[in-house]
């Protein structure tokens, strides 16, 4: 009996831990595993930054006559703009650049009626206001530009050596210009762009002297190549997450 009693007892305890047991080793509730996070980079808000490259003056001359000063030139300068990301990889922009230019005396030397005369346009620097329009895919940005140009000039004219008043029926200061890049967002705030721009300041006719109208006009562009550097100053907090 008392064998049968002490049994009796062992089996009600094991009965009474089991339960226990059982809920401890219970499986754990299911966790949702973490969303995937795809940056979406955020091109909106004001930018500055500086730039270098090469400028590239069109075959400009006077009636076919010999001009000294249509090599490729050192550019160097600086730029800022806004832009505003919408729809939602398209962006959209305003930029003003401003470019010096390396030393270029484009002397041309007139023969015939116009010997003696030799005309000299020294281009300073040139500079643009553009709007842009560019599309986005995470950290890059391909766009293209136009707008107004502008240039920094300064002409002499000499006869014998001589400086001499002269008149033009155009002041190939004022002009346009396109272009497009690419610019890539490689670190926060931070872009780097490479760029093409085409800046055209029309043609030119001399007035006066009399003896230098029948040469007909030259031509005024420049061809541009730049890579440049930005920092931008966003207006959100930084870029926008996307949750998948």
């Amino acid at each position: 009996m008392k064998k049968f009693l002490l049994a009796t007892v062992a089996l009600v305890a094991l009965g009474a831990t089991v339960p226990a047991l059982a809920a401890d080793l219970a499986a754990r509730p299911y966790t949702k595993a973490p969303a995937y996070a795809a940056p979406i980079y955020n091109w909106t808000g004001f930018y500055i930054g500086g730039h270098i490259g090469g400028a590239f003056a069109g075959n400009n001359n006077f009636g076919g006559l010999v001009n000294n000063g249509n090599d490729g030139r050192f550019l160097g300068g600086v730029q800022g703009g806004a832009d505003y990301q919408f729809a939602p990889n398209w962006v959209l922009g305003v930029e003003a650049q401003y470019s010096w230019l390396s030393n270029n005396s484009n002397a041309v030397a007139f023969t015939g009626a116009g010997a003696g005369f030799i005309y000299n346009n020294n281009q300073r620097a040139i500079g643009s206001a553009t709007g842009r329009i560019g599309y986005t895919w995470g950290p890059g940005l391909l766009y293209v530009k136009g707008g107004y140009a502008f240039a920094d000039t300064n002409d002499r004219l000499t006869f014998a050596g001589v400086p001499t008043a002269f008149t033009f029926d155009h002041n190939h200061k004022d002009g346009w210009t396109v272009g497009g890049g690419l610019e890539y967002m490689f670190a926060p705030s931070w872009s780097a762009k490479i760029e093409y721009q085409y800046y055209n300041f029309g043609n030119s006719t001399f007035v006066t002297p009399a003896a230098l109208a029948t040469f007909g006009s030259f031509h005024n562009d420049e061809h541009t190549v730049k890579a440049g550097i930005n920092y931008r100053f966003n207006w959100g907090p930084g870029p926008v997450v996307a949750k998948y």
